[in-house]
């Protein structure tokens, strides 16, 4: 591709988002960015929140982590669907009973204000490391398939990123993703059919051909019986679940769209659409790995292995695209790149933004004049701690969709056991203690992982949030009153 067809779309793509913008924009009120003014329609909430669940992670690290774990992540898959059933019928009507924007504020309403605290600070600890390294990701792949050959150190690449998405966001906020997130959702819907039927093609196959021959391929398994595996099947069924509760349903940049549905009935259909729609796309990823891998066998590419497994297996589809898949097909990952970063990074910075403005700097109770000012000074705050952790996790490799779900384990999983103390338990705690148990159940995870990888071989994988929200209602059970909770 030239650096003019590169600019063009750049600029073409921005202007689309920009002119959405403007037209959102027209008629805001001080809580617009935050809530949207209650007033999005639910099946394009839905169906926008694609690309916010998918990202340039997914896109990449789903299909190349195929050669290393077949289909297994398809256990997750199911998992999760279990998971949205959840948070439809359980979190959602809770949320619109409080009238909650923070969703951690429910915790304030349960146990007080050190917890509630404590539960947001867990979350934007989460979110800023999610956050950027979804971000890392569509950079280092924006870099190599097109800035390095203008020249554009990938620090400016960075910046250059993080101000577009302030351009087309800062009046707005989650007015404008909703709609925002609902086009590029569909462009990165188009890249995966684009990039499927060009290997197709390439391959000389028809459409039965092409599901043949990812069906009975050798990396075609759906699932792992061995217990001592991370990706067996009960620790990927039972941690998709968890972590779709988690990183979903207690997660502000995901459920802040949900919530500026008008009403609870509206909510509950978009989150399971939602539910439909994302588990549809990754077992689309999953059978676009395998074509994948089948193009490298029938091409007699060689690919990078150490101890057994493939090296940089996110970086084996951008590969393939700009050197084997032809224009059409580089210009659709091209788009595809720039739909999920915008669409999976805009709504974390909005929310990140929220979080701290509501649960830090109590937003909702500062007059008019000063709401704005604290909005602007936030969100320019919040960039600069994605750049920052960017610019740190730089040189890191592998696929980079296994570290975030990770460092989501150790995260989200206090976050977990904080709200399923609340939701089925009538205890109160002793609020300034909680900090304490929600540190010391991230820690106890960590090294009782470390012992069982080291003397039993056992990896408790995605499992490690299980455990950690496991730990975390233990401790809070030790730090609990001896008054039950009036509820």
């Amino acid at each position: 591709m030239s650096s003019s067809l590169i600019l063009f779309i750049i600029l073409a793509y921005f202007a689309l988002l920009m002119l959405i913008s403007w037209f959102t924009s027209r008629q805001t009120k001080d809580n617009s960015f935050f809530d949207g003014d209650r007033a999005s329609p639910w099946f394009l909430v839905a169906f926008g929140m694609i690309g916010s669940g998918i990202s340039a992670v997914s896109l990449v690290s789903i299909p190349g982590n195929v050669g290393n774990n077949s289909l297994y992540y398809f256990q997750f898959i199911l998992g999760t669907i279990v998971g949205y059933l959840f948070i439809a019928f359980v979190l959602t009507p809770i949320y619109y009973k409080l009238k909650l924007v923070s969703i951690y504020t429910y915790l304030k309403i349960r146990f007080g204000n050190v917890t509630y605290k404590t539960g947001s600070l867990f979350f934007l600890v989460s979110q800023s490391f999610g956050a950027a390294l979804r971000l890392l990701l569509s950079v280092k792949i924006l870099q190599y398939a097109f800035f390095d050959s203008l020249h554009i150190p990938y620090f400016l690449t960075i910046i250059i990123l993080l101000l577009l998405i302030w351009l087309y966001t800062n009046k707005s906020g989650i007015k404008t993703i909703v709609w925002t997130d609902a086009l590029q959702s569909f462009f990165l819907i188009t890249v995966i059919i684009v990039s499927m039927v060009t290997i197709k093609n390439s391959l000389h196959l028809s459409v039965s051909e092409m599901v043949g021959a990812i069906i009975h391929h050798p990396y075609a398994k759906l699932f792992d019986w061995n217990i001592n595996s991370g990706s067996n099947f009960f620790k990927q069924f039972i941690s998709g679940l968890l972590i779709t509760v988690a990183l979903v349903g207690l997660d502000q940049s995901m459920m802040q769209k949900t919530l500026t549905i008008a009403n609870v009935k509206g909510a509950r259909k978009n989150v399971l659409a939602f539910s439909f729609f994302i588990a549809a796309a990754q077992t689309l990823f999953l059978g676009l790995g395998v074509l994948l891998y089948i193009f490298v066998e029938k091409q007699g590419i060689r690919l990078e292995s150490q101890n057994g497994l493939l090296v940089n297996t996110d970086g084996l589809y951008p590969y393939l695209t700009l050197h084997y898949f032809g224009q059409v097909g580089a210009i659709a990952f091209f788009i595809g790149v720039v739909a999920s970063t915008f669409a999976s990074i805009d709504a974390c910075i909005t929310a990140l933004t929220t979080a701290f403005s509501y649960d830090f700097l109590d937003f909702e109770n500062k007059p008019h004049e000063q709401k704005k000012q604290i909005k602007n000074r936030v969100l320019l705050g919040v960039n600069i701690v994605m750049f920052i952790i960017v610019m740190v996790f730089w040189s890191s490799k592998g696929a980079i969709i296994n570290t975030i779900f990770k460092i989501a384990g150790y995260t989200y999983g206090p976050i977990l056991g904080l709200y399923l103390t609340g939701l089925f338990t009538n205890i109160q705690l002793k609020d300034k203690w909680t900090p304490l148990a929600c540190v010391a159940a991230a820690l106890f995870t960590w090294v009782l992982n470390s012992i069982f990888i080291s003397y039993l071989n056992f990896d408790f994988g995605f499992m490690n949030i299980l455990v950690n929200a496991v730990l975390t209602i233990l401790f809070l059970f030790i730090i609990k009153t001896k008054k039950d909770a009036h509820t």
